[in-house]
């Protein structure tokens, strides 16, 4: 992986680490919402919830434009699909070494 796609894996998964965070990006894959609908759904500021949408539209996870005096939040399914991607991958590297844990053990000199 490149410094790029390093960067892009650390901002994907940060995003993605906050529960609230993931819940708005459900909910802007869902459909598109105003930002001022989202933060309805929470126990916390407009301002808070604007910093989370912030974080996931930094990851690239959401996209966010402006109809009138309203924000309008919808989410990147390419970007979600990065990530498991990603994730895939790193399933196939632990496979690879789980099988060579099980061809190691299954020799014939295992014991020795």
């Amino acid at each position: 992986m490149s410094e790029n796609d390093e960067d892009r894996a650390d901002a994907l998964f940060h995003a993605l680490s906050d529960r609230t965070r993931r819940d708005i990006l459900r909910r802007v894959l869902a459909g598109e919402h105003s930002v001022t609908a989202l933060a309805e759904n929470y126990d916390m500021s407009f301002a808070a919830v604007q910093k989370h949408v912030a974080v996931l539209e930094r990851a690239g996870l959401l996209v966010k434009r402006r109809v009138g005096r309203q924000q309008l939040a919808s989410g990147d399914v390419q970007a979600v699909r990065s990530v498991s991607a990603m994730l895939a991958d790193i399933e196939q590297i632990w496979r690879g070494h789980i099988a060579r844990v099980d061809e190691l053990l299954a020799s014939p000199h295992a014991d020795d």
